[in-house]
């Protein structure tokens, strides 16, 4: 037995040795093979969502099948709301082209960053370098973004996209209607036009890339901002990513591709329509077949209500007051649907009152991404998105202006309307193919409104409840010192100025 080594406690039996050394190698074997799963149970949890928000420009409440639309098809958009969640009571800051966007892209009503009404060529003003736009808030976080379609924030370079956190850009820079053949220059010279309205530039980035959009050109808007979303959407497949797709269309004058003209037995205005719910179907096929809209947060909503005055080529604000250019029901209150499987519940509905605003603080809570220092007035939405139960508005109330005027203010079901004039059709009908009929003026005394019951707001119950008025007055007082109201001729004290050159 000379020179074996005896079992003790401090010398193990060969046998166990070998036991030990198996067990280890088992041991070493299963954590190697369960690295990756845990690895990949982590990155799951740590990826971010991709954001496609896609904009569409004058688009009416009743405009697409979810929200009323029976004349022509929508078949994506009722796909995508069958699979999503649409919003009933979703609001725009003003229901004109640029304050409407500067609401969006700053999480902030658009009388705090000193942008209102609709930025024609050449101005002199746009979205303040200083502010924080959604583009920016997501490139916190690595994130690729672009906007494809009508930017309206200042057609300056400074005021561009690629200046204010997008990393590509194609589109027009203002409405589509802003060149030498709209309708209220038809009589003059083709010297004078220009004069008025120059030609309409078609941007690649921040190049000219068309100096003379015309209306062949602007059939293929639509398809191009497709095409380039979807290949965005290729490109950036395996990286987080922002797609801004804000739509010239339904904005007059309509135009529509070879493949959609005549389609939808309803006009123009359906063929137009039509396109754009294509586009959503291409959009919503680019992230499933690349296996990442489980991973995709899709919003689909409007700028403002429809142009009534365009008649057979404007929308329907369906059961609504009014439409584009008022605070009224019709004017502000947006189709909108918002679709992320497995987080947000397919085939609901949320009529609970919510706006443009929100959903840069809601990103930005989604990414974990940090809010700008300067305040902000939108609030995160997500527990409404996502039909958490119990979920309430983390807002007090609404409040809409229209140029600096403060019109009205929405909280729950009641909207209490201020003194003011607005414009109307007054029951005319709008003009067709193209050339508008007049609106005229009129003046709304204060009313309250219960929207639930009365969503037309053809009923002033002020008289009934003058403790709601009082209530709902009190909050218009305290905005007012914030943001000022031209109809009292109080300055606010938080607005800021736009971008200026």
């Amino acid at each position: 037995m000379h020179g074996l080594i005896k079992p003790t406690r401090e010398n193990p039996s060969p046998n166990l040795l070998h036991i030990f050394a198996t067990l280890i190698f088992i041991l070493t074997l299963s954590t190697v093979a369960l690295y990756p799963i845990n690895q990949a149970h982590s990155a799951e949890k740590d990826r971010v969502p991709n954001i496609v928000l896609i904009f569409i420009d004058d688009m009416g409440y009743a405009d697409i099948g979810p929200f009323g639309a029976k004349d022509y098809q929508t078949p994506h958009l009722d796909q995508m709301a069958a699979e999503g969640r649409t919003f009933t009571d979703f609001y725009v800051t003003q229901a004109v082209c640029s304050a409407s966007r500067a609401g969006l892209m700053t999480g902030c009503y658009n009388v705090r960053v000193g942008i209102q009404g609709a930025l024609g060529p050449n101005a002199k003003i746009g979205i303040n370098p200083e502010e924080m736009t959604l583009a920016e808030l997501c490139q916190q976080k690595g994130y690729a973004t672009a906007c494809f379609g009508k930017w309206h924030l200042g057609d300056k370079k400074p005021f561009l996209p690629l200046q204010n956190g997008f990393d590509e850009y194609f589109g027009l820079p203002y409405s589509n209607d802003m060149w030498p053949y709209h309708p209220g220059v038809r009589h003059l010279s083709e010297e004078d036009r220009v004069k008025r309205w120059p030609h309409l530039p078609l941007y690649d980035g921040n190049e000219v890339v068309n100096p003379k959009v015309d209306g062949k050109a602007q059939e293929q808007l639509t398809t191009q901002y497709t095409e380039k979303a979807v290949e965005f959407i290729d490109q950036n497949k395996d990286k987080p990513f922002f797609l801004y797709l804000p739509h010239s269309m339904v904005h007059v004058p309509l135009y529509v591709s070879d493949k959609f003209k005549g389609k939808s037995g309803a006009g123009l205005f359906g063929d137009v329509v039509m396109e754009i719910d294509w586009s959503v179907g291409q959009v919503l096929e680019a992230l499933k077949r690349n296996k990442i809209d489980d991973n995709t947060l899709v919003i689909f909503t409007s700028d403002n209500g429809p142009w009534l005055s365009y008649g057979n080529h404007a929308g329907s604000a369906g059961p609504f007051r009014e439409g584009k250019g008022t605070m009224w029901e019709g004017g502000c209150r947006e189709p909108t649907i918002m679709r992320w499987p497995g987080k947000i519940p397919a085939d609901t509905t949320c009529d609970t009152p919510a706006m443009t605003i929100d959903i840069f603080p809601t990103v930005a809570k989604l990414i974990g991404a940090d809010l700008p220092q300067k305040p902000i007035d939108g609030k995160n939405i997500w527990p409404l998105i996502a039909g958490t139960e119990g979920a309430k508005s983390p807002h007090q109330a609404y409040f809409f202006y229209y140029g600096s005027g403060l019109k009205a203010v929405r909280s729950g079901k009641w909207k209490l309307v201020f003194p003011h004039q607005y414009r109307t059709m007054a029951g005319k009908p709008g003009g067709t193919d193209g050339i508008p009929n007049g609106y005229t003026q009129a003046t709304t005394p204060l009313a309250l409104f219960d929207l639930k019951a009365d969503p037309g707001e053809q009923n002033n119950v002020a008289d009934q409840h003058p403790d709601v008025v009082k209530q709902l007055q009190t909050m218009a007082d305290g905005i007012r010192k914030k943001l000022g109201d031209s109809h009292q001729k109080i300055k606010g004290k938080e607005n800021r100025p736009p971008g200026r050159v």
